[in-house]
């Protein structure tokens, strides 16, 4: 849709002022009827060459930024992930994170096998009772989602 010199040089006048797209998309529709999608006024602003205000970010925002705050650096028990889309073989699968932060696959077969698909180190063999939390988290999450 075309806009006259005048609406341009409005809606120029909008996005210097700060207004969001959102907003100057409202106030065509209600100043001047003319009903624009969001992608339409984005381009309509791209045409007209017209370049957003970058706004201003305080020092404390700044500084909240840079320095992000560390809650607990230990890993805490062990946590599971079901993967969207199974494996070739597998009823379903996911990861798990044990609570000393290895990371391994796992795969529930079409049989009802459970099955731990090796990390970076073969050897690896979690500890027994992180073994017992994974089956009873696992066996939770598999119930909720319905297997």
């Amino acid at each position: 849709m075309d806009l006259s010199d005048s609406q341009q040089s409005t809606v120029s006048t909008w996005i210097a002022d700060g207004k969001s797209l959102a907003e100057v998309q409202r106030m065509l529709r209600e100043e001047f009827s003319i009903s624009m999608t969001y992608m339409d006024v984005r381009f309509l602003v791209d045409d007209l060459d017209i370049v957003f205000a970058e706004p201003e970010v305080s020092e404390d925002a700044d500084a909240a930024s840079e320095e992000p705050e560390v809650v607990d650096a230990q890993p805490a028990g062990v946590t599971i992930d079901v993967d969207a889309i199974p494996r070739p073989g597998a009823l379903v699968n996911g990861s798990v994170v044990f609570s000393d932060g290895v990371k391994l696959g796992w795969q529930l077969s079409s049989a009802g096998q459970l099955g731990l698909i090796p990390g970076d180190n073969p050897e690896y063999r979690p500890s027994p009772e992180d073994v017992q939390d994974f089956q009873a988290q696992l066996q939770a999450v598999l119930q909720q989602k319905g297997y």
